[in-house]
């Protein structure tokens, strides 16, 4: 059985311990220890990485009673080695799964939702509760579990008595037996927990909902905390400028401007599409009217235009119509009839040009690849077969 410091001390760093196993799997090899301070993954948190002498730890998992070390050398069994936890990264784990036990402790007793489940990442954490919670309500959270940070009180994990354990009200994902390991965060939250936590709830720094949504007939929220709740700040906080700084606008004032500038590109579209509409035209007015089929080449339509050409195009010439637009040998196409149905032709022009697309009798559209001579030569010869 592997000893676990961590479940003891979150906040050892360095140990000594003697190597029991090391067998290779992999291409890397698998080290058990007589005691670790490396914590397994586990519960929603990730495994720490450090060092083990000048050996790397790559990942940590519990396997029965060992903690297994994936590394990446070999050490000699019986070996006594020096373990060095890569503390910025695991107190950044502490922060965030101290941080969820008091959103969730708060959601519990506030509106009885329990967590289902929940998944730190280097940038952000999930959390999912089983029933759906409004954004006011959400906000109340938030601001509640930044109060327990202002407050500062103490978090702390103990196996109590089974005696004692019966008389909790804790929160469980599961049905547990035999010794179970309680964090308590003063005021806001008991639970069954075997994760590694802060000692005082102001060591976290600060809770952000950065995101909730819908799911599974629950609430997923996207939850920083501590340094990932700064780095998030500062992330968006220089996205903010930059965007200020693009619009002439105030940052306070930038929403304002996005508006402004999406009326306006709404507007300029509208005014381009109706002079689009306006140029195809007076071009489908340049054609013989009543000429039959008719394939032509366009730079530069967009599928509405390839669309609307080719209904025009087909009601003046009394045929089936073609237009095509793209370069490099890569077209869109649209095709028209004013009487009978395209779709038989657009089956047989996929298949001589590996094209895709489909749609009504009266209109069909696509993409397909060829030389446009090509592409034309084939329509002139088949659009009647």
């Amino acid at each position: 059985m592997t000893e676990k410091l961590y479940d003891k001390d979150a906040y050892r760093k360095i140990f000594s311990a003697r190597v029991l196993k090391c067998e290779q799997k992999n291409g890397k090899w698998q080290v058990v220890l007589d005691r670790t301070a490396f914590y397994p993954e586990g519960g929603g948190q990730p495994a720490d990485t450090g060092v083990l002498n000048f050996v790397n730890v790559l990942d940590v998992q519990e396997q029965g009673d060992e903690i297994v070390h994936t590394t990446d050398k070999p050490l000699p069994v019986g070996l006594n080695v020096m373990g060095g936890v890569n503390w910025t990264r695991r107190f950044r784990l502490m922060q965030q799964h101290t941080g969820e036990h008091i959103v969730s402790g708060i959601a519990n007793r506030l509106f009885g939702v329990d967590n289902v489940g929940f998944h730190m990442g280097e940038k952000f954490m999930t959390v999912d509760w089983n029933a759906p919670l409004s954004e006011s309500q959400l906000k109340l959270v938030e601001d509640l579990a930044n109060e327990a940070v202002y407050r500062n009180v103490p978090v702390h994990a103990e196996y109590p008595s089974q005696e004692k354990l019966q008389t909790l009200s804790y929160r469980s994902k599961k049905q547990l037996t035999g010794a179970v390991r309680i964090v308590t965060v003063e005021g806001y939250d008991v639970c069954a927990c075997c994760g590694t936590h802060v000692a005082r709830t102001g060591e976290i720094g600060a809770i952000k909902l950065i995101g909730w949504q819908n799911y599974k007939g629950g609430t997923r929220i996207t939850l920083v905390c501590g340094a990932q709740a700064m780095e998030d700040y500062h992330e968006k906080l220089r996205s903010v400028s930059a965007v200020s700084a693009l619009l002439s606008a105030k940052q306070g004032e930038i929403d304002s401007a996005v508006e402004r500038l999406l009326k306006e590109n709404a507007d300029l579209k509208r005014r381009l599409s109706e002079m689009t509409a306006a140029m195809l035209a007076q071009k489908a007015a340049l054609v013989p009217e009543n000429c039959g089929n008719y394939c032509t080449l366009e730079e530069n339509l967009s599928p509405d235009d390839l669309r609307r050409y080719a209904l025009m195009l087909a009601k003046r010439c009394g045929g089936t119509v073609g237009v095509f637009s793209g370069k490099d040998n890569s077209f869109r196409y649209a095709l028209a009839v004013s009487e009978g149905d395209v779709r038989p032709f657009c089956k047989k022009l996929n298949a001589a040009f590996g094209g895709r697309g489909g749609g009504s009798a009266e209109l069909a559209q696509g993409s397909l690849n060829g030389e446009f001579p090509e592409i034309q030569k084939f329509f002139c010869e088949n659009i009647n077969a």
